[in-house]
């Protein structure tokens, strides 16, 4: 839908002078013009794409408040502070702030003194927050993060699907369904949830071209990790996801007495220490959050330049997600998950142990793990693999570790004999260290007790080491050759094709297993905040660093809220003497010129330029 000729000015007019940039990206000026026209509008976005703009711009365009629900308060309380710095009249309405001011922001909504209002589902619910919405002027309803509607989804939250009786009360608004990431079944459940079926749907396509995949066998994870951060650039923020909370502590302690400031955060530590430490994340350069996914959608930190895995997420929607908080800014970022036989069995236990969950669900969990597993043993582009799960071809970006490294793929029908027949001769009741004991000949006591030593596989395979058959047995079940019994300790258990692969009736191609133990890829251009800039022009954009953060302390906020590094390189780049060049900078609202801009060209003026 496209605006009439006076709105779309407008919207344009806000675009620049509110929050700074000279123009709409992808289908963001029809979001806007479709929700500022009052139609309602389903949007997929990934992560930096501009989603917040798509309902923010027209809110400022309707008469009345534009009212947004957000799932996480620390996420609502960075949205706040970003608009209130380009001069916007927002306001979250939570449990966290104290009776007076919650009044205070109640008596604003009802005025019409607000022009966005932030709250979480719990707190719509509420019988007296819907009674003071209908006395509101509001303009339009935003419902962010709507993967979290969907049961199929990876964050799914109950609160959310009860937004239909909210929907229902609040019909003649027009409303508008954000998120990164969904896949077919939860798009469609979003639609019919939120009651958007006939409702406008953009889809802006989930490539992230300026993020780095990588994979890597699990061998000695910890190092693995460091490896990985100590590869990035000084002062890089980052994340490191790990499946237990106990995963999480251990992690973080073990990288800080390496000297790295880590910090653990999962949902088992108090509410204190969660906050200071998302806090220091968010306002210091170089902290690494160790995190459960506890540590999710309250990510707002636009400079993100590094995403790790130590242990293999749930899904493709749950790894794309995570990886999606690097590189929010659009700079360069890289992600690293590391990935083990071991992973695999915890997951499936996990999912088999869903005492609630439907047979139904338990499948389609099945399947996307499995589709996961097979992102891990791709030899192919990973950025293909990724993009095809979510409906999408594209080109081998060249830019992956699987592209800049090509894996070797050899003939592995022998390989996968030997160790199909090793697990059959077994009964099919041993897990994988036992079978790659049996294979390498390792004469131990289990392996004496069950007379194994006295079988035809007994140290067939002992040309190998335990990495390799570990990496083998692994394809294979990536592959169905093999599967493991998740109900007991990880037995392994032949597929259903296995007795035509025992008969040489058909061919098994498998990447070359690891010749020794190694360390994580390092591969490609790492990631930096002064990305591209001239060495001659580093000192400048330093300077500019240093007055952001001594200014977002001044003023209690995350340093991007001031300004993100984008801009303030293209301040460095463009070293204007005056506020009018200044204006021209993209990122550079009317207000932060207003607020900043003296001190910005004095910053600029101070430093030592080349001629």
């Amino acid at each position: 839908m496209s605006a009439s000729p006076p709105q779309a000015a407008e919207a344009e007019r806000l675009l620049r002078e509110v929050f700074g940039y000279s123009a709409f990206r992808g289908a963001q000026a029809e979001i806007v013009a479709t929700l500022a026209a009052g139609h309602n509008a389903l949007v997929l976005m990934p992560t930096g794409g501009g989603k917040s703009l798509c309902y923010q711009i027209p809110a400022l365009l309707r008469e009345g408040v534009g009212l947004v629900v957000s799932p996480l308060i620390a996420l609502m309380q960075d949205q706040v502070a970003a608009l209130r710095a380009n001069g916007v009249r927002a306001a979250a309405l939570n449990s966290q702030l104290p009776v007076a001011e919650q009044r205070a922001v109640e008596q604003a909504l009802l005025a019409g003194e607000l022009d966005l209002v932030y709250v979480a589902p719990e707190r719509l619910l509420q019988p007296r927050t819907q009674a003071l919405l209908e006395q509101a002027p509001l303009a339009l309803l935003a419902v962010d993060e709507a993967h979290c509607v969907s049961q199929w989804g990876h964050d799914f939250r109950p609160e959310y699907r009860q937004l239909a009786e909210v929907i229902a009360r609040f019909s003649d608004l027009p409303r508008i369904a954000l998120t990164a990431t969904a896949d077919g079944p939860t798009r469609r459940e979003i639609a019919q949830c939120l009651q958007l079926e006939e409702a406008a749907c953009f889809i802006s396509g989930f490539d992230r071209p300026n993020i780095h995949y990588a994979v890597a066998e699990k061998q000695q994870a910890r190092q693995q990790i460091l490896d990985f951060i100590r590869a990035q650039p000084a002062g890089a923020a980052g994340i490191v996801y790990a499946l237990s909370r106990r995963g999480v502590d251990e992690l973080a302690a073990w990288l800080a007495d390496r000297e790295v400031p880590a910090l653990p955060y999962h949902a088992g530590l108090d509410a204190q220490t969660r906050e200071s430490n998302q806090r220091r994340f968010l306002n210091e350069d170089g902290v690494v959050m160790v995190a459960t996914v506890a540590f999710g959608m309250g990510v707002d930190k636009p400079d993100v330049r590094y995403v790790a895995h130590l242990d293999m997420p749930s899904s493709i929607e749950s790894y794309y997600q995570e990886t999606g908080r690097a590189g929010r800014d659009g700079d360069p970022a890289r992600t690293l998950m590391l990935y083990g036989l071991g992973d695999l069995v915890r997951r499936r236990q996990m999912l088999e142990s869903g005492a609630e969950a439907s047979a139904e669900r338990t499948q389609l969990e099945r399947r996307k793990l499995e589709a996961l597993l097979g992102y891990c043993e791709t030899s192919g582009c990973r950025r293909q693999v990724l993009l095809r799960y979510f409906g999408e071809e594209h080109a081998p970006c060249g830019h992956c570790d699987n592209c800049q490294t090509p894996p070797a793929t050899i003939d592995g029908t022998e390989l996968a004999q030997k160790a199909l027949s090793a697990v059959a001769r077994t009964g099919q009741r041993f897990g994988a260290a036992h079978i790659i004991d049996l294979l390498r000949g390792s004469a131990n006591e289990k392996i004496a007790r069950f007379g194994h030593d006295q079988l035809p596989t007994f140290g067939v395979g002992a040309d190998r080491d335990r990495n390799a058959w570990q990496s083998i047995l692994r394809q294979l079940v990536a592959q169905n050759w093999l599967e493991v019994d998740v109900e007991g300790y990880g037995a392994l258990r032949l597929g259903a094709q296995a007795p035509a692969l025992l008969r040489g009736e058909c061919r098994v191609d498998l990447r070359e297993p690891p010749a020794a133990r190694g360390r994580a890829s390092r591969g490609g251009r790492a990631a930096s905040a002064a990305a591209d800039l001239p060495e001659a022009l580093l000192p400048l954009f330093e300077s500019l660093r240093l007055w952001r953060k001594e200014t977002a302390a001044e003023q209690g906020v995350p340093p991007y809220v001031i300004f993100h590094d984008a801009t303030l390189r293209a301040i460095a780049e463009r070293r204007p003497t005056a506020v009018t060049e200044l204006a021209e900078v993209s990122g550079v609202g009317a207000r932060k010129l207003e607020a900043y801009g003296e001190e910005v060209l004095a910053v600029v003026a101070a430093a030592q330029l080349p001629a």
